[in-house]
């Protein structure tokens, strides 16, 4: 083997310092970069790297695996009495069939296509159900297998150039329904497979308003992966591409062009770009308002009630806490009409109340969230990270309201 080969940091002989230097040099980060993403300099990193500095306490290690991303903490400690899973959740029952249904190709002509307004019915039940139940990934779980199997039916039997185009306009809708259900599932690939499929499915249909929902959810997975770059790539490109349309659009094409937006407003925030992130938040903005009164995108949630969530979600990511604070304030929750979408943010108000020195508030918000949907708290690293953090505070009552959100959300037996 080559002396240049990147070493596993795997390996047991590795120590903490060593893990992290490799992560975040496979994570594409400088010193300074990761420094200032968990609220120290560039020459502490060199010192934990180098050995100079000792491993740091849980909350600091914690707030690292959340920048590099590591869907376990034994990734980063090397300890593997720490199996805790952050960006992966533990598998849900329903994901083996799931995944089976996404892998196994369908070539015969054995399985009858449904009808393409029968199709559509039970995709718009799939999308309402996943907005209203508290575990809506139990419910999408039990709904996926027969959608991704009738779905690729009805491109393969499409009789006209026109049905072939509407039915991948179709399937591509359900890749992006199993690409929902596969985040934080232990099978990163899996999810890749899912996003690249949708926006082949979306291209080929040519329809706008399935070639942005592919590329807002492919922005998401490049900015989770750390790709920064490629993130803005897909976003700006799709922005080019559907800002001419929206004159003439309707409104799911407009919202979608709202949501990618504001995804190039996270990515700016990745970035620390403050005066760029907010920019595109406010061009979002306009976009929300322009919408109907009481419109909600059924997929991307975008609407005049989501956009003060999104305005949280901007400040947390510039580490801005004192302006995360004052937008978790401002926010209000319960205008949004999704369950899951409302628990994501009572999860970044909670990230935001966090960062602002609040950790009783940011629990207090954390068990909001999995009242609202215990599935969304139960895969959401960040939830995660500050109940795991906040379990080891020094004051005893902090300590014991982690403990049991920890329970509930199942990182502690009871």
């Amino acid at each position: 083997m080559s002396t240049d080969a990147t070493p596993d940091p795997y390996s047991d002989p590795l120590v903490f310092g060593q893990r992290m230097q490799i992560l975040r040099t496979r994570r594409g980060l400088t010193r300074d970069q990761l420094g200032g993403l968990v609220a120290r300099s560039g020459s502490w990193v060199k010192a934990v790297e180098t050995g100079r500095l000792k491993t740091p306490g849980l909350p600091i290690i914690l707030r690292v695996a959340e920048v590099l991303r590591v869907r376990d903490l034994s990734e980063l400690t090397g300890d593997q009495s720490m199996h805790t899973a952050l960006f992966a959740g533990p598998g849900h029952p329903r994901f083996a069939a799931v995944r089976e249904a996404l892998n196994t190709p369908q070539f015969g002509v054995d399985r009858e296509a449904p009808a393409a307004a029968h199709l559509s019915a039970r995709l718009a039940r799939a999308w309402s159900a996943r907005h209203s139940a508290a575990h809506h990934r139990e419910v999408i779980g039990a709904l996926l297998p027969d959608l991704i199997r009738d779905a690729q039916a009805a491109v393969r039997q499409a009789g006209t150039v026109a049905d072939r185009k509407a039915a991948q306009a179709r399937q591509a809708e359900v890749y992006f329904l199993a690409q929902f259900f596969c985040a934080y599932q232990p099978d990163a690939p899996l999810v890749w497979r899912v996003a690249e499929r949708g926006m082949m499915a979306a291209q080929d249909s040519e329809d706008p308003h399935a070639i942005g929902l592919a590329a807002w959810l492919t922005t998401q997975a490049h900015r989770d992966s750390a790709h920064l770059d490629a993130a803005d790539a897909v976003a700006l490109e799709t922005l080019r591409f559907l800002n001419p349309l929206l004159p003439d659009a309707g409104a799911d094409v407009r919202a979608v062009a709202g949501a990618l937006t504001v995804e190039a407003g996270l990515t700016a925030a990745r970035r620390r770009e403050t005066g760029t992130a907010w920019r595109y938040w406010d061009a979002a903005r306009r976009l929300a308002e322009g919408l109907p009164e009481g419109y909600f995108h059924p997929v991307t949630s975008f609407s005049r009630a989501v956009i003060g969530a999104h305005a949280v979600t901007v400040a947390v990511e510039l580490h801005a806490g004192r302006e995360s604070a004052r937008q978790a304030a401002r926010a209000e929750a319960e205008a949004i009409p999704s369950r899951p979408r409302r628990a994501r943010h009572r999860i970044e108000q909670a990230r935001g109340y966090h960062l602002d020195g609040q950790p009783d508030v940011a629990l207090a918000t954390l068990a909001q969230a999995h009242e609202a949907a215990p599935e969304t708290v139960q895969y959401n690293g960040y939830a995660k990270r500050i109940v795991l953090e906040e379990a080891e505070a020094k004051s005893p009552e902090r300590r014991r309201r982690a403990s049991e959100l920890a329970q509930q959300i199942g990182l502690l037996t009871a």
